[in-house]
């Protein structure tokens, strides 16, 4: 399997947008991107020539469409043909996101803290979930700079809450890409996992997704596995009931300075690495840019899930910079308790604190 760097909420002059897909393309080329979703609202008009946009600009195009309503707009990728938005209102979106899933699509809620109507029509979620397992991701981050932006801030949160709650929701970025215009604000990256043969990049794509394979970032990309009972997980993958004679877990996670580098700055320093979970932060580390990678030993008892994250200072503010998707483990837990970990990085072995079930 191989990551590819993608941008996946994108506009042509099809929808809102004041570019073509092929200006699109060539813009994302430029920005070290290997592929592009476009999205456009309720059409999906703007992928006529696709192929032929493909071969000219060496661009990866994901087929979607962003599902534009007045309660809310969702970003469906996959799907093969036009699906209408009219006949859904605010308490049966699952009709909609039934007839995307029918078409081997997948659906994401866009943005859905972002102020609605009349600034933006319908950009606030007001649909109702009445079940959370029918949506197969969030758009936690949206538009550039995106960690400091407070309704990403609440988007973010509801992810976490949802992954508390159980379920196994991916999380990704998206631009909302209009027109080919500079700008200097940090821009984020969803990397995705996909498989090196067989299908589509649309299919390929949707499959990572589906499986919760992404990691976000405005710089380096991060990676994260865990080790138990002999055996080594990726994101997205979860850990199975296992037997170990003491109960304990390997996390390993790894920052990739050298993705593309050309296409994004930060200052030299010591970044902060992170392990949290539904236990809340597991660990805290110092995390150097030359750094190998580093290897926590916990205690997986009441892990459900668990996530690396990177924090560190980027145009003089001390923010998120990056964060995996989950890792998560297929085990019930009991009361909480206190426990200890240790680690083993570039900077020794430290001892860390943590919770367990």
């Amino acid at each position: 399997m191989n990551w590819m760097a993608c941008e996946l909420h994108t506009h042509t002059f099809h929808s809102d947008g004041s570019q073509s897909l092929k200006e699109l393309a060539a813009g994302a080329k430029a920005l070290g991107f290997d592929c592009i979703a476009l999205t456009d609202h309720n059409t999906m008009s703007g992928l006529w020539n696709k192929d032929t946009v493909e071969q000219q600009t060496d661009m990866n195009i994901i087929q979607g469409m962003e599902w534009t309503t007045f309660f809310g707009h969702m970003v469906t990728l996959g799907v093969k043909d036009y699906i209408d938005w009219r006949p859904v209102g605010p308490g049966d979106i699952h009709a909609g996101l039934a007839r995307v899933h029918e078409q081997g699509g997948i659906a994401g809620m866009a943005h859905p803290f972002r102020p609605g109507s009349p600034m933006c029509t319908g950009c606030y979620w007001e649909f109702e979930l009445r079940d959370w397992n029918d949506l197969d991701y969030i758009e936690v981050w949206s538009t550039t700079f995106a960690p400091l932006k407070n309704n990403n801030a609440r988007a973010f949160r509801l992810w976490t809450d949802k992954l508390n709650e159980g379920f196994r929701i991916a999380a990704t970025s998206g631009r909302d890409w209009h027109r080919q215009e500079q700008t200097d604000e940090p821009l984020s990256v969803t990397y995705l996992l996909m498989e090196e043969h067989g299908g589509s990049i649309t299919d390929k794509a949707v499959a990572a997704l589906s499986a919760g394979r992404a990691s976000v970032t405005l710089g380096p990309r991060l990676d994260l596995g865990v080790h138990f009972c002999g055996q080594h997980y990726v994101i997205g993958d979860a850990v199975p009931e296992g037997t170990s004679p003491d109960h304990t877990i390997e996390l390993q996670a790894a920052a990739d300075f050298e993705a593309r580098k050309e296409h994004w700055e930060l200052p030299e320093q010591i970044y902060t690495l992170r392990f949290h979970s539904n236990l809340g932060m597991v660990s805290e580390i110092p995390y150097a840019a030359d750094s190998k990678g580093c290897n926590v030993t916990h205690s997986r008892e009441g892990l459900r899930w668990v996530r690396a994250e990177l924090w560190g200072t980027i145009r003089g503010v001390r923010t998120m910079i990056a964060f995996t998707n989950p890792i998560y483990f297929d085990e019930p837990g009991g009361a909480i308790t206190r426990n200890d970990s240790t680690i083993s990085t570039d900077h020794g072995t430290q001892r860390l604190y943590g919770y367990a079930r």
